[in-house]
């Protein structure tokens, strides 16, 4: 390969990478701005996820998506890899099923849940059982894709099998998980795939932050600043913190009739922590041209 070609290939995977990582934070910035076109109509909303049930769900839903597919894309390898694809496979749970919510907390779903309790409203199934079984059908295709395209590889490029198993394991697993809560125990799934979903993914998110701090040390070329380090840690431990402090508030219902509501602000937070998480990775390897955790020649 000529220098001119391997130049235009550096350059051109340069602006692949810095876009795939700039258009994730953009998809918080999307996501921001639906929720204030809405509450500036309809006032605030008790959590960031009730905005499904609005005129922000088109936009919630494909940001969702489209942060996940860009998150899949720049797994890169090692523990990083497993820790994304896993982040990637889960983030369309939080977009397609909704959080349940209590009756009159949302304009225009006064009368969906019985008084004093929470629900998913009936009108809005027919949208989550097409999402999810989309879902499904999907992953079970690219599982098998990725599959076939890591064994042409191997006999082709030596690829070992190895480097993909881990991924698609937590796959199969997510997959199978989300099939049986769907058809085997689809109440309980609905009361709890979002909150469990949204868990999981700031949880891996917080996981590889920490990752990140000791990212190439055995290349300090390309090892995080300090500041950088200090940065991930900082994201870590809050994102961990707002996840607990959540998860109290939407068990035990402590602060529900304050204004603003407690998950709307942690929502928020979390949000922020993540975008905040993508632009310092845009920093840092704005000029890489290999995303991966592993040193470049590691398959």
């Amino acid at each position: 390969m000529n220098t001119e070609v391997t130049a235009a290939l550096s350059t051109s995977l340069l602006r692949t990478y810095r876009n795939l990582r700039l258009g994730i934070a953009g998809t918080v910035i999307l996501i921001g701005v639906a929720v204030g076109v809405v509450t500036a109509a309809e006032g605030v909303l008790p959590s960031i996820s009730a905005y499904f049930y609005t005129s922000a769900r088109s936009i919630f839903v494909g940001a969702l998506i489209a942060a996940a597919v860009a998150i899949l894309a720049l797994s890169g390898r090692g523990i990083e890899r497993v820790l994304l694809d896993a982040a990637g496979i889960i983030a369309p749970v939080i977009a397609l099923v909704p959080t349940p919510i209590r009756a009159g907390s949302v304009p225009g779903f006064e009368g969906a849940c019985p008084p004093g309790t929470s629900c998913t409203p009936a009108s809005v199934l027919p949208d989550v059982s097409t999402g999810v079984i989309t879902y499904l059908i999907v992953g079970v295709i690219v599982v098998a894709v990725t599959l076939a395209v890591t064994l042409a590889r191997r006999r082709a490029e030596g690829i070992r099998l190895s480097t993909v198993l881990p991924s698609l394991a937590v796959a199969v697993l997510v997959f199978a998980v989300v099939a049986v809560g769907w058809w085997a125990a689809r109440d309980v799934f609905l009361s709890l795939a979002h909150l469990l979903a949204a868990i999981a993914f700031f949880g891996l998110m917080a996981v590889i932050a920490v990752v990140k701090v000791f990212e190439h040390q055995d290349a300090p070329a390309r090892e995080p600043r300090r500041w950088q380090k200090v940065a991930y840690c900082f994201i870590a431990i809050v994102m961990c913190l707002n996840l607990v402090v959540m998860v109290i508030v939407v068990r035990t219902g402590v602060g529900l009739g304050a204004t603003p509501p407690p998950v709307f602000i942690g929502e928020c937070m979390a949000l922020a922590l993540f975008l905040a998480f993508w632009v310092l990775q845009t920093i840092q390897k704005w000029n890489e041209t290999d995303p991966s955790f592993a040193p470049a020649g590691a398959r």
